[in-house]
């Protein structure tokens, strides 16, 4: 029952929905944000919404987590320098936020430090902040990878695009 259920709330999340909360003007604001953020560390930061798991995914029982460790592996955040990339990965159709860190990041910060952004980001979302809760979690993964990989003048090239993704 619980699949149908996950099934029939996906079919109706839909890309109107994304478009709605997540415009092309909020899109690039967290573009800057990222590339602003990510001039301070050496971390490297995506951003990815989903409207919806498709009804395949849903039928095979993926979870919104698994569903992100997917996310990040296609967008390659798994592939910098110092392994120190990060997801924030959000599934509209079922309100779950999901943060992948790799495993420079994910070896000093634990788990209750990314469900804190989740959180976060979920309380400004279930307002409509959409613009407000994204910007609040971009800042919190800039501030983790600052304080664990500060960029102290090294060389910091910006190895994976900054613009938002839309799934």
């Amino acid at each position: 029952m619980e699949r149908l259920q996950r099934l029939a709330v996906n079919l109706f999340g839909g890309w109107f929905r994304l478009r709605r909360c997540f415009p092309p003007e909020l899109l690039d604001a967290l573009a800057r944000a990222i590339s602003e953020g990510e001039r301070r560390h050496l971390g490297e930061l995506r951003f990815a919404v989903e409207s919806r798991l498709s009804p395949g995914a849903v039928w095979a029982g993926l979870s919104a987590r698994q569903r992100a460790h997917q996310v990040f592996a296609q967008l390659g955040v798994w592939d910098t320098e110092h392994n120190t990339g990060v997801l924030i990965y959000v599934l509209l159709a079922e309100r779950r936020i999901e943060i992948v860190a790799d495993r420079g990041l994910a070896s000093r910060v634990g788990p209750d430090a990314w469900a804190r952004i989740c959180a976060r980001m979920q309380q400004d979302f279930s307002a409509g902040r959409w613009r407000e809760g994204s910007l609040a979690g971009i800042a919190a993964v800039h501030a983790l990878a600052e304080a664990h990989f500060p960029g102290g003048g090294l060389d910091n090239p910006d190895e994976l695009p900054d613009r938002p993704v839309l799934l």
